[in-house]
Formats: structure tokens, sequence, C-alpha cells
């Protein structure tokens, strides 16, 4: 396959894609609009930061597979890549100690001063008694709004600095997540109310979507205690800057940012901010991700879904849909020999019923399968009785979508 890398990644990765038999080709200069023309004959696209529009997805004639080289997907026009039948797949998980390292590290320096005690040694200023005022961590509360992979990594690390912890209750969580946080004694509040006006330190680990942007805004604000803490290593468009910047003068909210919702999309630009620019705000620019530990974790991560997608295998994809389609789905066990699966298929189009999804199985031995497939209406008897008559067809199953019941 041809891959093309539109910005920088570890040297490794194209080297063991190329061993894999794979074309690469590295231009971290690509941005949102140089990227299109670039495009028409890959086959695998791999981004970090750059922005990948409906016009880039669009001009990928061979476009198999888009891969966000990191854990979020903003960046990416997920629905338009749906839309041509275009996988997207992210890495998660694999910068989660990075960012929790940095998300401490700010914690650390707005408690203790430490980039205005920096600034003023440098400048040949020497004010111990200013500077050793600092509150300490140690007994406080903090509210992690977010136990993903991310959140838990700071979870764990703010409970060795002794921080007591608050999460959001989600009934969804698998049983391993839930296990971590129950290890960790975090305590599960039903709101994000409760969560925020209790805490002395607010982390922000969730990523941008539609119920997220501006999570952070002048209610949100108002729940926070005089003092508290604001971290936010996640995405920028978390916050409203405006209602951030009015709690900060109203109530002394302390902040600290490694994402802007207005930051620069280069890696280099001259830019200005009222709240990167403000006293109370510790700030870096967006390396939440950026260790050496962290990137090769993610190389890492990329070559595994390539290679897993050349054996037919997606992983990590983010804009499947979520659950099975389809009014019913037929279990059809067949003899794998050629043919069966068109005689299949052809009834069904006769029948007028669209598939949904599909997927054959193969038993060991290769002798025998088991095709699943999700048809969009009901299926009549007539039909499967047809189906059961093809030659190498051993048995039709027919079992109705979830929340639908059998009335035959």
């Amino acid at each position: 396959m041809r891959i093309l890398f539109a910005d920088a990644i570890d040297p490794t990765t194209l080297e063991r894609l190329e061993g894999l038999g794979h074309a690469c080709e590295l231009d971290p200069s690509l941005d949102a609009a140089g990227l299109p023309s670039r495009i028409a004959d890959v086959d695998v696209l791999v981004v970090r930061s750059t922005r990948v529009t409906a016009e880039a997805i669009a001009a990928g004639r061979a476009l198999q597979l888009i891969v966000r080289a990191g854990a979020g997907t903003d960046t990416i026009d997920t629905q338009a890549a749906a839309d041509v039948g275009i996988y997207v797949a992210n890495v998660p998980g694999r910068n989660a100690i990075a960012v929790a390292e940095l998300t401490m590290g700010l914690l650390l320096a707005i408690d203790r001063r430490i980039p205005d005690a920096v600034a003023d040694l440098r400048a040949g200023r020497w004010d111990k008694a200013g500077y050793g005022r600092a509150d300490g961590l140690y007994g406080k509360t903090m509210g992690i709004v977010g136990l993903g992979q991310i959140g838990l990594a700071v979870a764990e690390r703010a409970a060795a600095f002794g921080l007591r912890l608050l999460g959001l209750r989600r009934p969804e969580r698998d049983g391993g997540v839930r296990d971590r946080i129950a290890a960790l004694g975090v305590d599960l509040v039903d709101g994000l109310e409760e969560l925020v006006g209790r805490a002395d330190v607010v982390s922000l680990h969730v990523p941008s979507t539609p119920q997220t942007r501006r999570l952070v805004d002048a209610r949100f604000c108002g729940w926070m205690r005089e003092g508290a803490i604001l971290l936010n290593t996640a995405r920028g468009d978390l916050i409203d800057p405006d209602a951030l910047l009015e709690a900060i003068e109203a109530k002394g909210i302390r902040v600290g940012l490694d994402v802007y919702p207005d930051e620069p999309a280069s890696g280099r630009a001259a830019w200005r901010s009222a709240l990167a620019a403000h006293p109370n705000v510790v700030g870096t620019h967006h390396v939440g991700a950026s260790t050496a530990q962290a990137q090769r974790a993610i190389a890492d991560g990329v070559v595994e879904i390539i290679d897993a997608f050349t054996r037919g295998e997606v992983r990590d994809c983010v804009n499947l849909a979520k659950t099975r389609l389809g009014v019913c789905t037929l279990h059809v066990r067949h003899y794998d020999r050629v043919g069966v699966l068109a005689q299949v298929l052809d009834l069904l189009r006769r029948g007028g019923l669209n598939v949904e999804q599909m997927e054959n199985r193969i038993f060991e031995g290769g002798r025998a399968a088991v095709a699943t497939i999700d048809v969009a209406d009901e299926v009549p008897r007539e039909l499967v009785a047809s189906i059961e008559t093809i030659p190498d067809v051993l048995h039709v199953a027919v079992v109705p979508a979830p929340g639908r019941g059998n009335d035959g």
C-alpha cells in the first residue's frame, strides 16, 4: 500500500512499514489546504495535527484508511469519511502517561508558582518570602472529568500525592475500568455540578464533541470554588475563554492549560491570547503527548493498525456504526465453497432486502463457515426456505435485532 504521513512521526515507523512492503512518503509540511492535491493515489493517510477536510477525503480516490497518530479525531471530518466508506482509526491510550505527567506538572507549577519564581530568578530577583506561601496539594480534592485512559493515569498520580479523587458515575463503564476506579478510591458522583462544587482542582480529560464543547461556561465557572484550580490538557474548545476570564477575575480561579480554543495550527507562529497571557494562567504549547516515550508508543500503534488492516482487520475505528443495524440477522451455516454466499445474496436481492452488515467466519479445517447477515427488513419464511434449498447450505436461523420481538 502507498502510505502518506502528513505530520512528523518517529523515523522507525517508516522503516518498519517499508520493511513490510509498503511505500511510505513523509511530508510534514502539508496542511489542510495542500492535502487534497497530494492524496489522490494514497491508500492510507497518517496524520497527527494536520486537518483532514471533506475536500481532502473527496480527493482521495484510492483512500481506504485514515489513521490519527493520537487519541482524538476532531481534526478529521469523520462523517465525510464514513459517507464514502473510508475507515478512520486512532491510537487511544498510548499517550496517557505523557499527558498525565504534564497535567500534574501544571498543577505543581500553579501551586508552587514555579514559572513566576523562575522568571524572577532569571531577572535577578530573590523573593523567598513571596514564594514560600504555597497551599500544598496533600488532602485537597481533585475532580476528574473523564475517567478514560488519561483520566485514570492522572488519578493514579494524584492519589500518590495524597489528593482525594472525584469522578462522574457512568454505568456503561466496563469491569476493568470500574476495578481501577475502585482501587484508587475515586468517589463517584452523579452530576457535574456536584463534582465541580466539591473540588479544589478540576481536571478535564474528555474528547471534543457537540456535548462537551464549551463545557467550561459561565454556569460551570459559577460552580467552582473561590481560588480553585482548573486544568485542561484535553481539547481547547472545552473552554469558553470569556467565561473563564471572568471567573478568574471574580473568583481568583487559577488555570493550567496545554490547549486553547484558538491556538495556531502550525508548530510555530506569532500568537496572542488574553487567556494564555493572564497572570493566573500557567500554560504550555499543546505538548501533552510530546515526549519521546509517548511518540514511540504512538508510532508502534500506527504500525499495528496498518499491519492489521492489510490482514483484513480494522482496529480502533471511530466511524463505523456503533450498534448492529437492520431489523433482523440471518445466520447461514454452510460449507465453505464457491458461490454459496453469492446465491444467498441473490435471493435477498430478489426479495428486496438490503444487507446492512455482513461477516463470514471460517471454522478450523476450512470446511464449514457461518455467514452473519444483518438485513433491513423482516425475512419471509418462504425466503428462508429458499435459502435452505441452496446446495451446501446446512441451516438458516433468523434472529430479531435487539429490542424487536418475534411476532411470528
